[in-house]
């Protein structure tokens, strides 16, 4: 069942609820620091994604927060999720009513309101020291002041499943005072993430039938179990997830909300998101990702960027036929999409799969499929690496398949040199020689390495010639020393990223030094570059 949402969008019902706390809880994950600006942007990314609910943080508890809620109210219009305010029940021996952490979640304007509240006995008595009788008066006050005052209200029992084990008979009287005070959803809390997908199945199951409380779902993730422990929960009646993009959260993070969702939607047949948002969830996961400044994870579910990427030649020949023979969804159903590595370790179907992703499309020519096999394996032994570099595997096969090699410029030499100054001070300076289109040019440029001085110099003897280079940009630049005969003499891998404002590539080099692995690298970067923007090789 689904209904409509102010703005006229579909989304699913109340019956279940997808419950994004990335704000409040993904927020403590170390090395993210959001400001509020960031915490808006979130936030409209998990609205346009379809989430039912967005915990934006605690107001009150700190001034950012605060702020958030309040720019919040005025700067989005969420067409979907409905804004959550975080807190804690009352304090003990306090009246709701004038409890100033209440009064700043009422403040805060939030329709819904998630309290913590505790639910294993230890904690009661030693964190909030007060007795068990009080904590759950705690519980019954707070959640029954915040409903006369129109709140809706979720519980997150902290500790549940520890307590549960410790004392289940007290664990299971903090839900039902929750429940019976009228909470919307009593939320059980695998707060130090120990617990395991059948002890969580159970223990739901046990819950939801002696309380007769809507249950929900927190799952952290210590023992990599998160995501199974809620789903795990939703096939024992929990009817609420609680999870963060990407699976941020502290120490080792929470339940992942991408993976959450796709299982729910494509394996539970559940439909939790608005008509079609399941195509953005690649987008959202990776655009979150900018936006707290921490690189996507290649391999995560469904949305890394390898999540559908084969390597092996069985799999390549297999998908050939069918691609459902190697892959658990189609990967467009998520927006993302397959691909095909290119290795040693690749076939004959890999190569062809590889060209038809790159729109060059060989299959025909078996003679050349083969070459371009053999090709592949040879530059793989002497230390090349195809497979996280596209641009060079596609002008590899371009060459190949054309007879000749796409040339804008041709070097005739490059030299990089490093000055050690008395101060401890460098100096960075190259002089690269080239012909292109006829005209035999020298150049020398400064720079912050001797890597990038021969960018400079490439880009002052090119960019007259060539003015689309002045968009290319280097986004990344990794070095790898390979197996050789000792220490220095080993060989170098280096992978450099390029953009050019509307997409990124990787090209590779391989030498005996950095420096011409670097080189190398470079003039592949450049030569793709031109050839994306469509410019015509001149030799």
């Amino acid at each position: 069942m689904s209904s409509t949402a102010p703005g006229g969008a579909l989304r699913a019902d109340d019956s279940f609820h997808v419950f994004d706390t990335t704000l409040r809880d993904g927020a403590q994950r170390e090395g993210i620091n959001l400001t509020v600006a960031d915490k808006l942007t979130i936030a409209r990314h998990l609205d346009e994604f379809g989430v039912g609910f967005i915990e934006g943080g605690w107001p009150g508890a700190n001034p950012r927060d605060t702020e958030f809620f309040a720019r919040a109210r005025e700067e989005i219009d969420f067409r979907h999720a409905k804004l959550v305010a975080f807190g804690a029940t009352r304090r003990a021996g306090a009246t709701a009513a004038e409890d100033p952490q209440v009064k700043a979640l009422l403040a805060s304007g939030a329709p819904v309101i998630t309290l913590v509240a505790k639910s294993h006995d230890r904690h009661v008595e030693l964190a909030l020291r007060t007795t068990l009788d009080e904590n759950i008066a705690m519980v019954r006050d707070t959640v029954a002041h915040l409903r006369e005052q129109g709140r809706r209200v979720f519980v997150d029992c902290e500790h549940f499943f520890d307590g549960y084990r410790a004392n289940p008979g007290y664990a299971k009287s903090v839900v039902r005072a929750a429940h019976e005070a009228g909470a919307d959803v009593v939320v059980l809390c695998d707060t130090n993430g120990g617990m395991l997908p059948a002890q969580i199945q159970a223990t739901v199951a046990t819950v939801a039938a002696d309380t007769g409380a809507r249950l929900g779902i927190h799952a952290q993730d210590d023992t990599g179990c998160a995501v199974a422990n809620t789903l795990a929960a939703v096939d024992a009646g929990a009817t609420h997830v609680q999870c963060t993009a990407n699976g941020y959260g502290e120490r080792v993070g929470n339940a992942n909300l991408f993976p959450v969702v796709a299982a729910l939607e494509l394996k539970y047949g559940k439909r939790v998101l608005p008509e079609g948002a399941l195509r953005e969830m690649t987008r959202i996961s990776h655009a979150i990702a900018e936006v707290v400044n921490l690189t996507p994870s290649t391999h995560e579910p469904y949305v890394g960027v390898s999540a559908f990427a084969h390597k092996a030649g069985l799999h390549a020949s297999a998908i050939k036929v069918d691609p459902d023979l190697y892959q658990h969804i189609d990967p467009e159903r998520v927006g993302n999409r397959l691909r095909m590595l290119v290795s040693d370790m690749a076939g004959r179907a890999s190569i062809e799969l590889k060209g038809r992703e790159l729109g060059i499309e060989i299959g025909h020519d078996r003679e050349l499929v083969g070459r371009v096999v053999e090709r592949v394996k040879e530059r793989e032994l002497a230390g090349y690496s195809y497979e996280a570099a596209d641009a060079s595997f596609e002008l590899l096969l371009r060459a190949e398949a054309e007879g000749r090699a796409r040339r804008y410029f041709r070097t005739e030499s490059w030299r990089a040199i490093v000055e050690d100054r008395p101060d401890g001070s460098h100096a960075n300076e190259a002089t690269v020689k080239v012909w292109a289109k006829g005209e035999r040019i020298v150049a020398t440029a400064e720079g912050n390495g001797p890597v990038n001085a021969l960018d400079r110099a490439l880009r002052v003897a090119l960019e007259r010639l060539y003015p689309q280079l002045a968009k290319l940009e280097l986004v990344d630049y990794k070095v790898r020393i390979l197996e050789g005969v000792h220490g220095t003499e080993s060989t170098t891998r280096v992978l450099i990223s390029t953009g050019d404002g509307t997409g990124e590539w990787s090209t590779v080099g391989v030498a005996d030094n950095v420096i011409a692995a670097s080189w190398q690298a470079l003039e592949d970067a450049y030569t793709y570059g031109l050839l994306r923007a469509g410019v015509e090789p001149t030799d």
